[in-house]
């Protein structure tokens, strides 16, 4: 679009790949995240040193902070995203609810009060019903959220929730929500201009999640028919015109056994699988929030956009899904590349990467697209065996057998996915042909792995095995 680029950094991020890609970049300096990725001040008194002209709040931190929106605007630069009364009013879980309910949208039963003592939500809970869903009113991403089954558990669970949120946010309100059974996560995409047309772009299904955290999207949901799919995508709109949205956003909602759906939040902002989105419409989206913020008016219609295809994209972590999706560290020794049509990588690391605890363990999104969600998978799972980020345990292994199960084939994807899929999920039996591939990629790399312990033991270890597979497919 010919506009110069400016990228932030912190001590923490040396050397990634986006801190040499901008045209310039600026320096947060060392400290905690409220130092530095959290420290409105000093970002947008950097920026406006600078002279910039718009800043992208991106995915997290302080993308849905109405106070640094402020800040923004305050200072002549453009927010690329909704006005700070917006995002107070959307990205306040319980604020949102008591909005929306005056325009008769369907809301799950819960407690959005402001009482924020133990002994007053404790007493919400038990009017609900358990199981109960704990969550921080401000943010997203699953941080300070927690199902809760019993009332003995309840106390404990609301403190820790409070303490991730207050992290995460630095606010630590919550919500209290009925927690439904087996239900599937759909959100839908919009796009809004400041002249009062609102689009959306579809659904999104991302019901396969891990502690409330999303590892795989795909467009469109098997779990819709055309009359639904109207419906919900028809109320998010309806949604966006009330509040007199702006810019990219997203509606969530969540879809119970028996069809019907209620509106969960609204993020504010851009969300991390867009992707599917835009290979599905072929509309970029991010370049829309920028010429929205520049006043521009969306020029196509809803009728002109259509749906090509199917797109999956899953998240991988730099965890041990076999050691409960604890987060590892390390160096990447090689991402790895991929030449299939219709495959997007999209990653903030590189070869020699290293993978610290200071952020989100998400290394890389890996989006498939194709004609039909079977290919999309099969070109998914190619993919999957190109793009290594090898050097560390990820969780790459596991989303290729979530990928071959024959739920997930079958489109039977729920929130409880992986709980209820747990048995078929783990660490397959290794071959002999394995064992056989990975002891020749040791010998042939020449790396001195075979000790006293013999090979194959060496190669029942699944990072080694990793490794060497790897090596070999290389060599």
């Amino acid at each position: 679009m010919g506009i110069k680029t400016v990228g932030i950094y912190s001590s923490a991020d040396i050397g990634l790949p986006h801190t040499y890609s901008m045209d310039e970049m600026i320096y947060l300096g060392e400290g905690s995240l409220q130092e530095t990725y959290l420290n409105a001040d000093l970002i947008v008194h950097k920026a406006f040193e600078l002279g910039v002209d718009a800043i992208h709040p991106g995915y997290g931190f302080l993308s849905e902070n109405s106070a640094f929106a402020s800040l923004v605007r305050e200072k002549n630069m453009i927010f690329l995203g909704p006005s700070p009364k917006v995002i107070d009013i959307m990205g306040d879980k319980k604020a949102s609810k008591e909005t929306l309910f005056a325009i008769a949208t369907p809301l799950i039963p819960g407690y959005f009060g402001d009482k924020q003592d133990s002994k007053t939500l404790l007493e919400e809970a038990k009017k609900i019903g358990f199981p109960v869903l704990i969550k921080a009113t401000a943010g997203g991403g699953g941080k300070g959220m927690r199902v809760v089954e019993s009332e003995n558990e309840f106390v404990s669970s609301l403190e820790s929730a409070m303490r991730e949120a207050k992290k995460s946010f630095g606010i630590d309100t919550v919500m209290l929500e009925k927690y439904i059974l087996s239900p599937r996560h759909i959100e839908v995409q919009v796009l809004s201009d400041q002249h009062g047309n609102h689009r959306h772009l579809f659904e999104r299904e991302c019901s396969i999640q891990r502690r409330h955290q999303k590892i795989v999207e795909e467009t469109p949901s098997t779990a819709l028919d055309p009359e639904l799919r109207k419906k919900i995508c028809d109320t998010a709109v309806a949604i966006a015109s009330h509040v007199k949205y702006e810019g990219a956003g997203t509606v969530e909602f969540i879809l119970d056994t028996s069809g019907a759906f209620y509106f969960l939040e609204m993020n504010t902002r851009l969300q991390v699988e867009h992707p599917i989105t835009e290979m599905l419409t072929g509309v970029d989206l991010v370049k829309w929030q920028i010429k929205i913020g520049e006043g521009k008016i969306i020029s196509f219609s809803q009728d002109d956009l259509v749906p090509r295809g199917h797109a999956i994209e899953v998240r991988i972590y730099a965890e041990d899904p076999d050691n409960e999706f604890l987060p590892t560290n390390g160096v990447i020794e090689r991402v790895g590349t991929t030449h299939l049509n219709g495959v997007r990588l999209d990653t903030g690391y590189a070869d020699g990467s290293s993978v610290g605890v200071e952020f989100d363990p998400m290394l890389a999104k890996l989006i498939a697209h194709s004609d039909t969600r079977r290919s999309a998978i099969t070109k998914l799972l190619l993919a999957l065996d190109e793009i290594t980020f090898s050097g560390l345990k990820t969780n790459r292994d596991h989303l290729k057998r979530i990928l071959n199960s024959l739920k997930f084939k079958e489109g039977e994807t729920y929130t409880d996915f992986i709980d209820k899929n747990g048995d078929s999920l783990g660490v397959p039996e290794v071959s002999n042909d394995s064992f056989a591939l990975g002891i020749a990629a040791l010998q042939l790399s020449g790396k001195n792995l075979v000790s006293e312990t013999g090979a194959s033991h060496i190669c029942r270890d699944s990072l080694v095995l990793e490794e060497s597979l790897n090596m070999f497919r290389n060599v």
